[in-house]
């Protein structure tokens, strides 16, 4: 009879296998990788070129090498933080975000209210 902690580690699990990432994800990327996906958050989707002209715009000490780029692009996408369309610099990335999971709180919340609201 599976245990809480079994259940627990099959939830964790599956999360894992779903890919994407939430927010408190990005604390434990190297400082490079972060900065990519800083990027990538405000755009959500971005080409190649459109891409290194935002790491060009960087102030000049934030600046990553093209080479650099490309191996941290290529990092971040096989760990399924972004996904990948085309090849090149015809390619198009994508931040790959984790679903969220539904909340049943907001449905008992307004239950509530409504049965205070009635007396």
């Amino acid at each position: 009879m599976p245990g809480v902690f079994d259940r627990l580690q099959t939830k964790i699990e599956d999360r894992n296998g779903q890919g994407g990432i939430t927010a408190l994800d990005l604390a434990d990327l190297p400082p490079a990788l972060r900065k990519i996906m800083r990027l990538m958050l405000r755009q959500i989707r971005m080409g190649y070129p459109q891409l290194c002209a935002a790491v060009d715009s960087l102030p000049e000490d934030e600046r990553i090498p093209r080479v650099d780029l490309d191996r941290s692009l290529e990092t971040l996408t096989s760990q399924a933080w972004l996904t990948r369309l085309g090849e090149g610099a015809k390619a198009v990335y994508k931040v790959n975000l984790r679903a969220k999971s539904g909340s049943s709180l907001a449905g008992g919340i307004w239950a509530s209210l409504d049965e205070k609201l009635k007396k």
